[in-house]
């Protein structure tokens, strides 16, 4: 029989003090388990064997501070003349704190017990590298779901249990997702379900070398990065600002209707159907404009504009208020 639930107050939780979130590479990689996808030869590995020699030296990553510490790195995929090709691209002095493998045991049949035998000879280690996930996995005709959060859960129980973070390099679908990059990402959704950070690295076009990263997770804000692979390294061009990463979640017509009202003196008000020709608005019904607009109105609000609706004795009335002194720009695109 199971023993009694162990309990906490919401009073203790105030109280007592906890660690908080435990940065390995500031703002973008936390304790836990963490999922990098990607495209095959996107440049995955050139990544993660990047951010392990970043994280074993001190040395910023992707212009993000890091947190010294001890780096396992099962690169399942390659070999040792590989992986030193690597390396002398990557750096001319490294240290003992990053450790290579490139053979280990399946999830399945004693990989964890080998990492904990490993974090216990090392006791510095904070970062496990798994390159890739398919390759510690077995074949499984079991529910799909159970079986890739079961998988992931032997990791992420490792991770939290020894404060570390655990690296998975995985591989996305091969039909892009415009509407949810996230939505790439291989398997079931119980891979996203058990990480606590998903990283998808994505190119428009496979022969330049430019990519972006797109983070999301339990610790981190949803975040978009702009990449270039110069040198055989991933560098910083540039974070997409939030303004932009909430906008592509809100209706053409929205912005529309934010331009609209940019480009005119004092508020508006009329039936919906009149805001749509005077807004020049024709991929949209007026009862769904509506919707939209009551929908997205504190996204409106933040850019200088109050949606309200009133009804009278012959139509329902949309209200447009210009808000002195809120949003930047009073625009939406």
């Amino acid at each position: 029989m199971a023993g009694d639930l162990q309990t906490v107050t919401a009073q203790e939780l105030l109280e007592r003090p906890l660690e908080g979130v435990r940065w390995l590479v500031e703002g973008l990689v936390a304790t836990g388990l963490v999922v990098l996808a990607g495209t095959p030869k996107v440049g995955k590995s050139w990544f993660a064997e990047l951010l392990a020699l970043c994280v074993s030296t001190g040395q910023p990553f992707l212009e993000h501070a890091t947190e010294q510490a001890g780096v396992l790195y099962l690169c399942l995929e390659d070999t040792f003349p590989r992986i030193q090709q690597r390396l002398f691209h990557l750096t001319d002095a490294a240290n003992d704190q990053l450790h290579f493998a490139v053979v280990a045991d399946k999830l399945q049949d004693g990989l964890v017990g080998q990492l904990e035998r490993f974090a216990d000879a090392h006791p510095g280690t904070r970062l496990v590298v798994v390159d890739t996930l398919q390759t510690v996995r077995n074949a499984s005709y079991d529910n799909a779901y159970a079986s890739d959060y079961g998988d992931l859960g032997l990791l992420k129980r490792l991770a939290d249990e020894r404060g570390m973070a655990v690296l998975l390099v995985y591989h996305t679908r091969k039909m892009p997702d415009s509407a949810n990059v996230f939505n790439m990402v291989s398997g079931s959704n119980g891979i996203m379900g058990a990480a606590d950070e998903t990283m998808v690295l994505a190119k428009s076009n496979f022969f330049d070398g430019k990519a972006t990263l797109s983070v999301t997770g339990r610790d981190v804000d949803l975040a978009e990065y702009k990449l270039a692979f110069r040198d055989c390294r991933w560098e910083l061009v540039e974070q997409t600002s939030r303004d932009e990463l909430e906008e592509r979640d809100v209706p053409p017509c929205v912005l529309t209707v934010l331009d609209f009202m940019a480009n005119r003196a004092g508020n508006w008000e009329g039936t919906a159907t009149q805001l749509l020709d005077e807004a020049g608005i024709d991929d949209v019904r007026g009862n769904v404009l509506a919707k939209f607009l009551n929908e997205h109105s504190a996204f409106m609000r933040e850019r200088g504009v109050a949606y309200g609706c009133r009804r009278t004795s012959t139509a329902r009335l949309v209200t447009l208020s210009q808000e002195e002194g809120a949003g930047a720009d009073g625009g939406g695109s």
